[in-house]
C-alpha cells in the first residue's frame, strides 16, 4: 500500500470508499452503511465455474462454462407478463448452438453484440425442445487480448470460485462483487480479537486473512479455513455471552423456597390418582433442589405433547406457595390461560378453593387474570393477587399490565416460551422485590445445538416419556393424487363420532376480512399461482352442508371474543360439539380427551412443529388418535417430503431437526426479535454442532479465568460487535 493512500478500517463510511451513489443505494436496500458493514456481509454460496464445455456435448440439467460467439440477438416482449426478453444465439465453431435468455434486461443487447466472444456459465435446461441458459453469467473476451491473455481469462473464468451474495433488485451480487473488491484493495483488518491460545488450540487462521478469503477464495481449502474461523467468532461470541450471564445469574441475591414436608404440595402428592413418570420424578427433583437455594432457577423443561410439564410446574408452584411466596403461570393466549385455570383448578380441587365454603383451610387459592375480565372480577382477581391470598396466577400478557401487583412473586412459569417477546417475559419477572425462579416450557423439542446456542444461559430438563394411558396416534398424508382419501377422512370423522369420540379439523386462515392473508401467492416464472390457504369461515359450511351434514359443528378463531372462545371451549370439553373446525388456536395446551381425530387442511401450509403441536391434540385419552394432513402438494416436492416426514415418525427431536433444517437459523438465534442488523451470519446450529460444543468449552474456560473479560478488551469489543445489546438481552431473558 502506497503512502499516499488512506487505509480502509471497519468503521470507515462508505461513501468514502465507493462514493455517494453507491454508498446510499447500499444503505437504503441493504443496511450496509461501513466497510466493516460490506466486508461482513458475506457470499450466500459460490458458484464454480465448470471446464469450458463444448456445445455439442451439453447435458440438460448439468452446470457448464461455455467459450462461445455470439451469433445474434433479438428483444421481444412476454406474453404472460409485462416486459421484456433478451434472446442471445451463440455458438462455438462447431455448428452446435445455444440460447441464453435475459428478461427486463434489454440493456445487455449493447455489450452482447454479435460477433463478440465470450465466456457464458448457467445451468442447462430444456425449452421447447431447445437447450438454453437462463440469465447466465457470463465475461466478454477483450476484443484486443492478446492469445495468452485470452487463455488467462479463459482460465480465471472456468476455474473460479465466484461469491453470490445476499442481494437487492436495485443492487445484484455482481455490484456488491465490485464494491467488495474496492474496499478490499485498501481494507485494513481488525487486530484479531481473539486470544493468540484459543487460535492456536483450534488451529483458526487470523482474521486478515478470513475476511479476505471469504470474499476472494484462492482455493476450496482456504475458504473452509475462512469460513471455519469467522464460524468460530459467531459461536464464541454467543457461548461467552452465555456463560458470562450464567455466571452473574448464579450468583445473584434470590429467596430460597426450600419443600416442606407437611404443606400444599404434600397433600396434592398424596391425593395423585397415578403415579408420577420416572421423568417428572426426576425433573421435579431438579426443580425442588433449585427454588431452595438463595439463587434464582433458570430452568428450562422442554417435553413432548402431552409428557406432562403442567404437573411438573403446578408442583414446583405449590412448592413455593408453601414457603409463603406467589407462582405465577404465563400463557400465550386466553384460550389456553382459561385451560390452564380449569385443569390446575380440577387437580387441585379443595386445595384450590381455601377460604370457600368446600374449600381446604390448609390449600391456597387460584385465580385467572385475563384481558377480557369485567371490571368486577377484575377487582376481585387482582385483590387476591395483591394480598397474597392467591398463591397461584393464570393469566394472559394481561398479567404484565400496571396494576396488577404481587405480595411475594417467586416463581414466574412460561408456558410455550417461544410466544412471548423478551420484554414481556421481563415486565412479569420485574413484579418481584427480588429476582423469582423462573421456569419456562415448550412443547417444541429443541434439537441439542438450539438449546446451546439459544438456551446456553438456563439448565436444562426434558420430559422424553408419556404418561401412561396415552394412545398412540398414526397420522397419514391425504395427497391429491389419490382424491378418495379425501372421502374416506370425512366418513372417518363420522365413524369417531358415532362411537362418541369428537374431531378437529384445523385450517390455516380465519377468511373474511383476515386481510392481507386472503391473496394467493403470485406466479413464479415456472409456477402457477397459489390459491389462498383454506380459512375456518368458508370450510365450516361446507362441511354442514356436506360430508359432515347432521353433526354439531363448532367453530374457534383468534378474532372471536374471548367469552365466545371460552363458550366454544366449553361445549366442545363436555361433548355438546362433535367437530370444532378451528385455526391454531388449538395448536398449544388445549385438552379434550375424547378427541381422537383431526384432519389439517392445507397442511403444507403449516411448519413442521406447527404439525407436531397440532396432532398432539388427538389421542390424549384411552382410544388411539389418528390425524390427516390434506394437501395438494405432489410428490416429489419439498412440501410433501415434510409432510411425509410428519406422518412417519412422532418422535419430536427428529422433527425439530428437519424444522431445523428447513428454516431461516436466523430465526432461530433471534433476529426475528430485533429488526437490528446483525453479523450473525455463517454458523449452522446443525451442522456446526462440534464447532458450538468446542466454542462453549472454551468459553467457560476462559470466562472462569476472567469473568468481564478485562484483560481481553479486543475481544469484549468483538463480541458486543457480533451479539448486539439486543440480542444478548434476548439471550439472557430467553
Amino acid at each position: 500500500m502506497s503512502d499516499t493512500t488512506t487505509a480502509t478500517t471497519t468503521t470507515t463510511p462508505l461513501r468514502a470508499v465507493l462514493g455517494e451513489r453507491t454508498a446510499k443505494a447500499l444503505a437504503t436496500h441493504l443496511d450496509l452503511h461501513t466497510a466493516g458493514d460490506l466486508i461482513y456481509h458475506f457470499p450466500r454460496r459460490y458458484d464454480e465455474r465448470g471446464e469450458h464445455t463444448d456445445l455439442r456435448q451439453l447435458q440438460v440439467g448439468e452446470q457448464v462454462t461455455l467459450l462461445a460467439q455470439v451469433k445474434s440477438t433479438t428483444v421481444r416482449p412476454m406474453r404472460q407478463r409485462r416486459g421484456s426478453m433478451l434472446e442471445i444465439t451463440v455458438g462455438d465453431g462447431s455448428g452446435a448452438t445455444l440460447t441464453c435468455t435475459f428478461f427486463n434486461q434489454a440493456w445487455r443487447e449493447r455489450e452482447l453484440r454479435t460477433g463478440r466472444w465470450g465466456l457464458f456459465a448457467g445451468k442447462v435446461t430444456d425449452f421447447r425442445g431447445k437447450r438454453q441458459l437462463n440469465g447466465p453469467s457470463y465475461q466478454l473476451l477483450r476484443a484486443d487480448a492478446t492469445e495468452d491473455e485470452a487463455a488467462e481469462e479463459i482460465e480465471e473464468f472456468a476455474g473460479a470460485l465466484i461469491p453470490v451474495y445476499p442481494a437487492a433488485a436495485a443492487v445484484p451480487t455482481w455490484t456488491i462483487t465490485k464494491c467488495v473488491r474496492t474496499v478490499l484493495d485498501t481494507f485494513e483488518p481488525p487486530a484479531d480479537p481473539l486470544p493468540g491460545a484459543v487460535r492456536a488450540n483450534r488451529n483458526l487462521i487470523g482474521i486478515g486473512a478470513a475476511l479476505r478469503e471469504i470474499h476472494r477464495p484462492s482455493s476450496k481449502e482456504e475458504l473452509y479455513k475462512a469460513k471455519y474461523r469467522l464460524k468460530w467468532d459467531e459461536a464464541f461470541a454467543v457461548q461467552l455471552t452465555l456463560v458470562q450471564r450464567k455466571a452473574r445469574a448464579a450468583a445473584a441475591p434470590g429467596r430460597s423456597r426450600p419443600r416442606r414436608a407437611d404443606g400444599i404440595l404434600a397433600a396434592f402428592d398424596a391425593a395423585l390418582p397415578y403415579e408420577l413418570t420416572e421423568g417428572q420424578a426426576q425433573v421435579g427433583e431438579e426443580i425442588s433442589a433449585d427454588l431452595a437455594r438463595a439463587h434464582p432457577m433458570h430452568r428450562l423443561l422442554q417435553g413432548e405433547v402431552g409428557s406432562g410439564k403442567t404437573l411438573v410446574a403446578v408442583r414446583a408452584m405449590l412448592q413455593v406457595v408453601d414457603a409463603g411466596g406467589q407462582a405465577a403461570l404465563l400463557a400465550p393466549t386466553e384460550v389456553l390461560a382459561t385451560q390452564h385455570h380449569r385443569s390446575i383448578s380440577a387437580q387441585l380441587g379443595a386445595l384450590a378453593r381455601a377460604g370457600e365454603l368446600d374449600g381446604d383451610p390448609a390449600g391456597t387459592q387460584l385465580t385467572l387474570v385475563t384481558g377480557s375480565l369485567g371490571a368486577a372480577a377484575r377487582r376481585a382477581a387482582l385483590a387476591k393477587v395483591a394480598d397474597g391470598s392467591a398463591g397461584i396466577v393464570v393469566g394472559t400478557h394481561a398479567l404484565l399490565y400496571e396494576g396488577v401487583d404481587f405480595r411475594d412473586l417467586g416463581l414466574v412459569v412460561v408456558d410455550e416460551q417461544h410466544r412471548f417477546g423478551v420484554e414481556q417475559r421481563d415486565a412479569l419477572r420485574a413484579k418481584a422485590a427480588q429476582p423469582p425462579h423462573v421456569l419456562v416450557m415448550t412443547a417444541t423439542p429443541i434439537p441439542r445445538t438450539v438449546a446451546m446456542t439459544v438456551y446456553g444461559d438456563l439448565e436444562t430438563s426434558t420430559l422424553s416419556q408419556l404418561p401412561r394411558g396415552r394412545s398412540p396416534i398414526a397420522s397419514h398424508v391425504v395427497p391429491p393424487e389419490r382424491p378418495a382419501f379425501l372421502d374416506r377422512a370425512w366418513t372417518r370423522v363420522k365413524e369417531e363420532v358415532r362411537a362418541g369420540h369428537q374431531a378437529y379439523v384445523v385450517c390455516p386462515r380465519i377468511g373474511d376480512a383476515a386481510g392481507a392473508e386472503d391473496d394467493g401467492e403470485p406466479p413464479s416464472d415456472n409456477e402457477p399461482a397459489r390459491r389462498p390457504p383454506l380459512a375456518v369461515l368458508d370450510v365450516a359450511p361446507i362441511l354442514e352442508e356436506g360430508p359432515l351434514q347432521g353433526l354439531r359443528i363448532g367453530i374457534l378463531h383468534g378474532r372471536l371474543p374471548a367469552d365466545e372462545k371460552d363458550a366454544v371451549m366449553r361445549r366442545f370439553a363436555a361433548g355438546d360439539l362433535d367437530v370444532l373446525v378451528a385455526t391454531t388456536v388449538i395448536e398449544v395446551g388445549v385438552d379434550v380427551p375424547n378427541s381422537t381425530v383431526m384432519i389439517i387442511m392445507d397442511a403444507d401450509r403449516f411448519g413442521v412443529s406447527q404439525l407436531h403441536q397440532l396432532r398432539g391434540r388427538v389421542g390424549r385419552g384411552s382410544a388411539p388418535g389418528i390425524c390427516l394432513l390434506v394437501t395438494e402438494a405432489v410428490e416429489g416436492t419439498p412440501a410433501r417430503e415434510r409432510l411425509d416426514a410428519v406422518a412417519s415418525t412422532t418422535d419430536g427431536f427428529k422433527l425439530a431437526e428437519l424444522d431445523l433444517e428447513q428454516r431461516r437459523e436466523g430465526d432461530v438465534l433471534g433476529a426475528s426479535q430485533s429488526g437490528k442488523h446483525s453479523h450473525l451470519r455463517l454458523l449452522s446450529l446443525l451442522r456446526d454442532s462440534k464447532l458450538i460444543t468446542d466454542a462453549r468449552a472454551e468459553a467457560g474456560e476462559l470466562v472462569g479465568d476472567d469473568p468481564t473479560l478485562a484483560r481481553h478488551p479486543a475481544l469484549a469489543a468483538s463480541v458486543a460487535a457480533l451479539v448486539d445489546e439486543e440480542r444478548a438481552e434476548y439471550l439472557e431473558k430467553g
